[in-house]
């Protein structure tokens, strides 16, 4: 029988902030839940250092470079790109294996009338088209308000995170009554500025004029409730799926889109959103399978976001469309033990800051503006001894690896959205442009 698949996504959360990952000042003991029942990945990536790039990759299960949308990073403002509605999808081609398939949270892939969730493979649709939303008067960066059931603009009160989590539940018990497989994809908005935990709706009344990125706002008790408080919800849909008798057939995956922002950890690594070090790119990955994958184990298996596109396929019995061919690893074999992990090669860039990088093995080549480094990022995680002279041959192919990875890619390009910190936003980036 076909799995279920639940796939949680949290919207900027850094790599050590979960408990099962290193945080030590709150817990999370839900999400946790969910990497004692299957396997942690301890060498996970995302495809890109922002939110949109690394959702393109996923849902193509390809380099993000590959489609004008991936150029964005991310997409802000512009209403002529998107996910291309005939490009092949992961809840189209489930939908085709006989899926039901829903968004529950952010899409950020495009706006009506060109592009949506209903237009890209899923059956339904609830949440929000653009960056960044409010967490109570669920308006976005451009004060629009953002917030759609399907193709049609609704209001609902109350805190977005419990919003999200009461939808995902609700799914659950409907699908728990019908005889196909289903793919949730609950993709929080949570931790993502503004910095709003439960409670906080006169920092939203604050910011109501505003475009919502406030630098004088945060701290970080506050963004441990905001954590906290999807932790909760993401507690509620694992309850749901137990009390159904669906947990033991279900695919459970929570990880992070990019690598963590102004309040997150990212020990042991540096860096951080719109970054290629390793602190912009890590994410926190688990996933659990019951019947298949066996229980409480890491894996040192080097992985990357669009992996999870031909693992899902496999794991549901079906393939990619051929026209189409993945860039991501099957990680199904490694998962229930038929296969050891497995050396990779992964490539990034990030057009702010002319960033480049390239993983081959523990090396690490990168390069930001001028500056150029190899690292091993297994006994330097911190990126801190530049090998780039003493191996000079490791450098100097991952450079030409990366090259003609790159000559793959579309180029590029001078009008494309390029999202950076700044020495006048963050104290400790001083020097950044």
């Amino acid at each position: 029988m076909s799995p279920n698949i639940v796939f949680i996504m949290a919207d900027d959360l850094g790599y050590a902030d979960i408990s099962c990952c290193g945080r030590r000042d709150y817990a999370t003991p839900n999400i946790d839940r969910i990497a004692e029942r299957g396997v942690r990945f301890t060498q996970a990536y995302a495809n890109s250092a922002v939110c949109s790039a690394t959702r393109l990759a996923l849902i193509t299960g390809r380099y993000q470079y590959r489609l004008p949308l991936g150029l964005e990073e991310p997409l802000a403002g512009k209403t002529d790109v998107g996910l291309p509605p005939e490009h092949p999808t992961l809840p189209s081609l489930l939908r085709n294996a006989g899926y039901a398939t829903s968004l529950i949270g952010k899409w950020h892939l495009g706006v009506l009338p060109s592009f949506g969730p209903l237009q890209s493979g899923y059956d339904e649709f609830w949440g929000f088209r653009t960056g960044a939303l409010d967490y109570y008067s669920h308006r976005n960066s451009r004060g629009e308000a953002d917030l759609w059931d399907g193709d049609v603009a609704i209001e609902q009160t109350g805190y977005m995170t419990d919003l999200l989590g009461d939808r995902a539940v609700d799914a659950i018990e409907r699908q728990a009554r019908n005889e196909r497989p289903f793919l949730l994809s609950l993709h929080f908005n949570a931790p993502h500025w503004p910095w709003e935990a439960p409670g906080d709706q006169a920092e939203s009344e604050r910011l109501h004029d505003t475009r919502l990125r406030h630098y004088d706002g945060g701290t970080q008790r506050t963004y441990a409730r905001m954590v906290q408080a999807m932790d909760r919800q993401i507690g509620r849909v694992l309850q749901a799926l137990d009390a159904n008798g669906l947990s033991g057939n279900t695919i459970v995956i929570f990880t992070s889109d990019n690598g963590g922002e102004r309040f997150s950890d990212t020990w042991p690594f540096t860096g951080v959103k719109t970054e290629l070090l390793e602190g912009g790119l890590r994410v926190p990955a688990l996933v659990c399978w019951p019947d298949r994958i066996p229980a409480g184990r890491t894996s040192d298996q080097v992985m990357i976001t669009m992996d999870w596109f031909s693992t899902l396929l496999d794991a549901a019995g079906t393939a990619p469309d051929a026209r189409y061919l993945p860039d991501g690893m099957n990680l199904l074999p490694v998962l229930t033990g038929q296969r050891a992990p497995a050396p990779r090669k992964l490539f990034w860039r990030y057009k702010t800051n002319a960033q480049q990088a390239a993983r081959d093995g523990d090396f690490k080549y990168l390069k930001i503006r001028d500056n150029t480094f190899l690292f091993d990022v297994v006994a330097d995680p911190r990126e801190r001894g530049n090998l780039k002279h003493r191996r000079k041959d490791v450098f100097d192919r991952l450079v030409a690896d990366w090259t003609a990875w790159n000559a793959a890619m579309l180029p590029e390009i001078a009008d494309s959205f390029g999202e950076v910190f700044t020495a006048a936003e963050l104290a400790d980036h001083i020097g950044a442009d």
